[in-house]
Order: structure tokens, then C-alpha cells, then sequence
């Protein structure tokens, strides 16, 4: 069996119970492939006793690897889209971060999950992911792509910025604001949340458009199908702007038409049989805390 194991430097109080993770896979693993910075600061607190072979881009990853491993947080785990890319290899979350709706596995949870893992006793979850399409091909490089959200925003302490929306062709709204989110079911739970948009089931089939700090207090969030194509582009006094997918930005001083619509392949999500999205929400925003319930 081959698993990849893909992070970030995390506390090193959580050390020693990644360290038992990696001895329990180690039962079943043949050859792990580790992401080679992540692997440098692995090899500080313990070694492998099972080969290991370091990569460094999608390339380096087997594709006949039976899943990857996050280990951090939801950042962390979006960090891994292009690494992963349609390979259909599935990724499963171990949260050493904060909130952690993606990577659902808490510390604690960690050793029944990778039993259940190991045991096959999971379900795939697949996700829908955004596209990005510009006139610009170098934008984004080779992984136009993301699994949350695409957000054109504002520059440091510049004033708004105004974004024009066409949704299939038809004028939406021009949003005099700090930015627009346009967000997937995955990404309703992330930074659209924070800024009032819907929650959506992983399986609605749809998009959210989300504006951030509206000028306008009438404008609210709209959601839409996920077969439309969604056209941007900032106008306004202020060229300055940035566009970001996931965790990925890149400035931009002119404008530039963007134009966002499905992916036409899926990532797969490991969810161990005891979760399910409506648990985890309920869990991490603190649903039903209240002695009526």
C-alpha cells in the first residue's frame, strides 16, 4: 500500500500523536511519499521505518496511491488541490489547526480514523471544484482551479473596489464593496461564511456569490446553479486588486475579464463512517448548545 502524507509545521506539542499515526499506518504501508519540505520537518522529532520517497510537485505522487494524508488544517488541505489535481486519489484531514470543517479528524479522533481508514470503513465524498478562465493563461499557472472559493479583493488599505457580475450572460449587480466571493458548496463554510453568505450541502449543485463589506446594505448573497458561467471584472477608480483561489493570490494593476464556471472533475474527500457534513457543522459552530435541545 501506498499512502502520501502532505503538512505544514504544526505546534510540536502534537508530535507525539502524529508520530503514533505514522506507526499505525506503518502496519499496513509499504512506501510512503512525502511532500519534501514537510518530510525536513517531520524527520526532526522521529524517523520511518518504511521507505520513503520525497516529491515536490503532482508529478512525484504514485497514481496508484491509496490516499493522501493532510495534516493541518483546512488551509492546509486546500494546499493539497495542486498536488492532487484529478488523479481521484482521496485525501483525508487530520486537524492540528482551529476550526477544521475539511480537515474533520481532530487529534483525538486520530487513532479510531486510521483504524477505520485501514479497515476500509469510510465513504468518498466528491467535491466540485471552481475554474478559472482569462485571457491571461499564466494566471494561475497549470491549476486554474479551486475547491472553496475564488475572491477578487482589495489591496491593503485602498478603498473599495467595484465588481461587476454577469451570471450566463445577464447583468447581475455591480458590487461597490471590498471584494466578491464566488464560492462552492465546500467553500460556504469558509470565508463567505464569515461574511454572511449561506451554508450549502456539498451536494446542492451550486454556486454562492457573496459580497464582502457591501456598500450597499440591500445587497445580500445569491446563490445559483453550478452550471453557470459566471463573468467578473473590476472597474472603478481602483485598477489595484487581488485575485485569489484558495490560498493562492496573485496582484493584478489592469482590468481583466474572469470568467468562473464548474470543474470537470471532482476531488475525493475521506469521511470515516461516523461523520457526515450535518455532524460536523453542528460541532463546529456550536449548533444546539441550548438545554431545550
Amino acid at each position: 500500500m501506498y499512502i502520501a502524507l502532505f503538512g505544514r509545521r504544526f505546534n510540536p506539542n502534537f508530535f507525539p500523536v502524529i508520530e503514533k499515526m505514522i506507526r499505525l499506518l506503518e502496519n499496513e504501508v509499504d512506501v510512503f511519499f512525502i511532500k519534501d519540505t514537510f518530510y525536513e520537518f517531520l524527520k526532526e522529532a522521529f524517523e520511518f521505518t518504511k521507505p520513503v520517497k520525497l516529491f515536490s510537485d503532482h508529478n512525484g505522487i504514485a497514481s496508484n496511491c491509496f490516499c493522501m494524508i493532510s495534516i493541518g488544517g483546512d488551509g492546509t488541505l486546500l494546499d493539497t488541490m495542486p498536488y492532487l489535481r484529478n488523479s481521484e486519489i482521496p485525501v483525508l484531514g487530520i486537524n492540528t489547526g482551529r476550526l477544521g470543517f475539511l480537515s474533520s479528524v481532530s487529534t483525538d479522533e486520530m487513532k479510531l480514523s486510521i483504524q477505520a481508514l485501514l479497515q476500509r470503513n469510510f465513504r468518498i465524498d466528491q467535491r466540485s471544484l471552481l475554474k478559472l478562465e482569462t485571457q491571461n493563461e499564466e494566471l494561475f499557472g497549470d491549476f486554474p482551479y479551486a475547491l472553496n472559493e475564488l475572491t477578487v479583493l482589495k489591496r491593503d488599505n485602498a478603498t473599495m473596489i467595484s465588481v461587476s457580475a454577469y451570471v450566463n450572460g445577464f447583468y447581475l449587480n455591480t458590487y461597490w464593496a471590498d471584494g466578491l466571493i464566488v464560492a462552492t458548496p465546500t467553500g460556504s463554510t469558509g470565508y463567505s461564511l464569515s461574511c454572511g453568505g449561506n451554508i450549502i450541502s456539498p451536494d446542492s449543485e451550486n454556486f454562492i456569490i457573496t459580497p464582502i463589506a457591501s456598500h450597499n446594505l440591500t445587497v445580500r448573497p445569491i446563490i445559483i446553479k453550478d452550471n453557470s458561467m459566471v463573468k467578473l471584472r473590476v472597474e472603478g477608480r481602483i485598477k489595484s486588486h487581488l485575485i485569489i483561489m484558495d490560498s493562492r493570490s496573485v496582484p493584478m494593476e489592469q482590468p481583466i475579464d474572469l470568467y468562473i464556471k464548474k470543474a470537470q472533475f471532482k476531488v475525493h474527500l475521506i469521511s470515516i463512517e461516523n461523520k457526515d457534513f450535518f455532524k460536523t457543522i453542528r460541532n463546529k459552530l456550536a449548533w444546539g448548545l441550548d438545554k431545550r435541545n
